[in-house]
């Protein structure tokens, strides 16, 4: 199972891909993890890397590519791999398409922008047992505080409305059109084509999961 996870922020993606991990015994990939791993071993990628991330630049796709290449190699990738949050361009998937990197499918997690506001504005946080809250769906037994300690609740940064109205915006510029990108590449019939999975990402977590796990082993 060699698999691209896609969606918005706060559309669900983190709690699925723990799912998939497990049911199908891979890897979840992401480039912050495969970066840091490369630079901490002294690889000749990961040694390029860190001077880009030094001098506060982005590193090049190609570097990232290479990365991508050498990680998908080693032994725990060997039933497959989950990528989260990569690619996210379509320079970034053309590359990984030139490069030969093979993907069985593509899983969108589908989730409109308002549902997404609504849970991420919704949050709550008591910071300093990271215990989290939210107003609708999983409220705190009084009103702005927390149950165990009664102190009061915060909403991070992060969940603010405006922020996540930012990076909704964000995503359906640069990382949205890959949903396109991969339905298109999947309709063509092309020898290696990934299939395109739409989960409708709204409802009951268990119910999204199965979703996933249906159109995934009705791929096998």
């Amino acid at each position: 199972m060699r698999l691209i996870l896609l969606g918005g922020p706060g559309a669900g993606k983190g709690t699925q891909a723990n799912y998939i991990k497990e049911k199908y015994q891979i890897p979840q990939i992401s480039t912050g993890d495969m970066l840091r791993a490369a630079v901490k071993a002294g690889t000749e990628l990961g040694k390029k890397a860190k001077g880009f991330m030094d001098s506060g630049g982005l590193v090049p796709d190609d570097v990232i590519i290479g990365l991508v290449k050498e990680r998908i190699k080693e032994p725990d990738c060997q039933k497959g791999f989950l990528f989260d949050g990569f690619p996210r361009t379509i320079p970034q998937a053309d590359a990984m398409k030139a490069a030969g990197v093979p993907i069985d499918a593509v899983v969108e997690i589908d989730v409109p922008d308002e549902e997404i506001i609504k849970r991420m504005s919704g949050r709550r946080a008591h910071l300093a047992s990271g215990r989290t809250y939210h107003v609708i769906f999983n409220p705190p037994k009084v009103e702005g505080k927390d149950d165990v300690t009664g102190e009061p609740l915060v909403q991070r940064d992060d969940d603010k409305e405006e922020t996540v109205r930012k990076r909704l915006e964000v995503y359906h510029q640069q990382t949205e059109p890959l949903v396109a990108y991969y339905k298109e590449w999947g309709s063509s019939g092309e020898a290696g084509a990934p299939k395109h999975v739409r989960i409708v990402g709204v409802g009951k977590v268990d119910g999204i999961r199965d979703a996933v796990f249906t159109a995934l082993d009705a791929m096998k």
